[in-house]
């Protein structure tokens, strides 16, 4: 593409305008930049990406073959003089910093190289090179201003896309994690809950058999069916105690459950209090919502965040009425810094960068972006804010039919109900 403009540019302003101008030097200048397209065509596999000292080595080729056309056409004062300022822009949006400045220091040594010395530029009364002195400052500040904030700007931006999409990547990881988990303990609990009724029957079986047999081997191979059936329903309740399911029963929990897990890993300290409260309106049963991963681990998340600042009690509510749910974590710390609660839930915001906070975990301002990111991604809207007695309070809120589980069907039994008789085991 710059072949193509280059070439159009000097056709036309040599032969539509008339103006005089190089035209053969300039052509030869064009002609090394395309023979130098050719050959690293030709040289190189379309398939390898090109190291980071090659690039800027295309770069820096650029710069040098665009100033020489502009030392044919008039140097600084030419008004495409105002290109230099792309190839650096190109350079910091991909090349590390060192390739960024060695790049942008040749094309300010080139601007000022121009300023001092070029060709007339073309026009119809064509005068020797000679700018007023400060015609020609002028010009080299505004070039060198303009590669040094377009460059840093291009370059800030790219650093802060490639740290947002490592945070991203975490977060996802996180995700997949937490899924993973949790479709562990789905097949745990689903297994329980299938294989409930026959190992009631197996060992209501072997009750009878036990009982309606003469002391000998097969009495003693059902007392050992009964052993191992208890054995059996001891393993399955341990499995059905902290259930993350998949079915109908186990996929949700209670608001109380929620703030409760969130809490769990914190509920014991000596050093700061820690409670969870249900609210809603009076006389108004709280509502389940389904078991969701990303909701567990952005409340446990921030959870560990109040750990870390609070001065003695975090409370964690979770609050309902009859168009949204809310979980609300407060504590007692000196709340969000104004420097940082401008930026929160971006990543790598933290006011303790790499420090062990008192929770355990390092600080290293992933962690509320990774759960506001996945509560964002179950439908809710997350608050961060001071609070007016200070501290920090967080909630996250969603609108009802977002997460609330539908109230199950009264069609569930208790198997331990079941009657130890033939007929209990055939019904």
């Amino acid at each position: 593409m710059a072949v193509v403009g280059q070439t159009i540019t000097v056709v036309f302003v040599a032969y539509v305008l008339k103006l005089p101008t190089p035209v053969a030097a300039c052509l030869a200048i064009i002609a090394l930049a395309a023979w130098l397209n050719v050959l690293v065509s030709l040289a190189v596999s379309g398939q390898r990406l090109a190291t980071e000292n090659e690039a800027a080595a295309h770069i820096a080729f650029d710069i040098l073959q665009l100033s020489a056309l502009l030392y044919l056409t008039g140097g600084i004062i030419n008004p495409f003089s105002l290109l230099l300022i792309g190839p650096t822009v190109l350079a910091a949006a991909t090349l590390p910093a060192r390739q960024v400045v060695s790049l942008a220091m040749l094309a300010i040594a080139a601007c000022i190289f121009l300023a001092i010395t070029a060709m007339p530029l073309p026009s119809p009364d064509a005068a020797p090179y000679d700018p007023p002195l400060l015609n020609r400052i002028g010009a080299i500040l505004a070039r060198v201003l303009g590669i040094a904030f377009t460059s840093a700007y291009a370059w800030y931006a790219a650093q802060e896309a490639a740290r947002m999409e490592l945070a991203l990547d975490t977060a996802h990881t996180v995700l997949a994690r937490e899924q993973r988990l949790s479709a562990l303990g789905a097949l745990a609990a689903a297994a329980a809950h299938e294989l409930g009724t026959p190992l009631a029957t197996i060992s209501i079986v072997a009750k009878e058999m036990s009982r309606n047999s003469p002391p000998g081997p097969l009495k003693e191979d059902a007392d050992l069916l009964i052993v191992q059936a208890e054995r059996c329903r001891d393993i399955l309740f341990r499995l059905t105690r902290t259930p993350e399911a998949s079915d109908s029963v186990h996929e949700r929990m209670s608001l109380l459950q929620v703030v409760q897990e969130s809490i769990a890993p914190h509920a014991r300290r000596p050093d700061v209090r820690v409670e969870a409260v249900v609210s809603g309106p009076h006389g108004e049963t709280p509502p389940e919502i389904w078991r969701l991963a990303e909701v567990l681990h952005a409340l446990t998340a921030f959870v560990e965040n109040a750990v870390d600042f609070a001065r003695s009690e975090i409370l964690v509510t979770a609050r309902f009425d009859a168009r949204f749910i809310a979980v609300e974590v407060r504590d007692d710390g000196p709340g969000f810094s104004p420097e940082v609660l401008t930026k929160l839930g971006e990543p790598y915001v933290t006011s303790r960068p790499g420090e062990t906070m008192r929770s355990g975990h390092v600080g290293m301002g992933l962690g509320f972006f990774i759960a506001k990111t996945l509560l964002e991604r179950t439908g809710a809207s997350v608050d961060f804010r001071n609070g007016r007695r200070g501290g920090a309070v967080i909630t996250a809120r969603w609108r009802r039919e977002a997460i609330e589980a539908p109230a199950l069907p009264d069609v569930f039994s208790d198997l331990s109900g079941l009657d130890d008789s033939p007929q209990a085991a055939t019904q």
